[in-house]
């Protein structure tokens, strides 16, 4: 049983930045939008795209224990503006679906010792709450993504100061497991966000391949 954790905020704000103390050959990056890191250097393993039955391949393929989906919202809004031309419903059910079942295999069909991260931009919903940005109202009114893990943390940045929070502000979806993070801030980056996470869990950290 594979773990999922959402990262979430608006663009610019330190998402994919967040990947850059990880090592070349110690993630499966699956790069949605195919955009150039925003630091120096590249991942070994990289598929670049937005057809979910390739990375359905990539994901059963790798033997990484970390995957970051980078710009996982981009699965949903590509599929909507290829599809928009469309009149009805099905379009957004089938949105829906595909995003609900890639999420819902890497909780059921990757090995326990594997998280998956999931790198999402924020929306706000008519109630004013920051949540993940979805297309349509099916995933929003019958399903709540964030409610599918444990973990979920956002970007924040004051003063130039790129943080993670990591607990609910009473107006948003972050959350973490009890005693997981010392702070309700900690320093913008993923690796040791991992680290964090595997040490809580009692999960093996990744051997660097040699």
């Amino acid at each position: 049983m594979g773990i999922v954790a959402f990262i979430l905020g608006q663009s610019g704000t330190g998402k994919s930045a967040s990947l850059r103390n990880f090592k070349s050959d110690e993630i499966l990056h699956i790069n949605v939008m195919k955009k150039p890191l925003p630091f120096k250097g590249s991942f070994a393993e990289t598929y670049n795209g937005d057809d979910y039955v390739e990375i359905a391949k990539a994901i059963n393929k790798t033997n990484k224990k970390v995957i970051v989906i980078d710009d996982a919202q981009y699965l949903m809004a590509n599929e909507f503006m290829r599809r928009s031309s469309e009149i009805g419903f099905q379009k957004f059910t089938d949105i829906a679906n595909n995003f609900w079942t890639l999420v819902n295999s890497i909780t059921n069909d990757v090995p326990g010792d594997v998280i998956a991260y999931f790198l999402m931009h924020t929306d706000t919903d008519d109630t004013g709450r920051e949540k993940a940005k979805t297309i349509g109202k099916l995933l929003d009114e019958k399903i709540c993504i964030e409610g599918m893990t444990s973990i979920v943390l956002k970007t924040a940045v004051k003063d130039g100061v790129y943080t993670f929070t990591t607990q609910n502000n009473g107006r948003d979806t972050v959350k973490s497991p009890l005693g997981m993070f010392s702070t309700f801030e900690i320093e913008n980056d993923l690796k040791a966000v991992d680290n964090t996470i595997r040490a809580y869990w009692g999960l093996e950290a990744p051997k660097e391949e040699k």
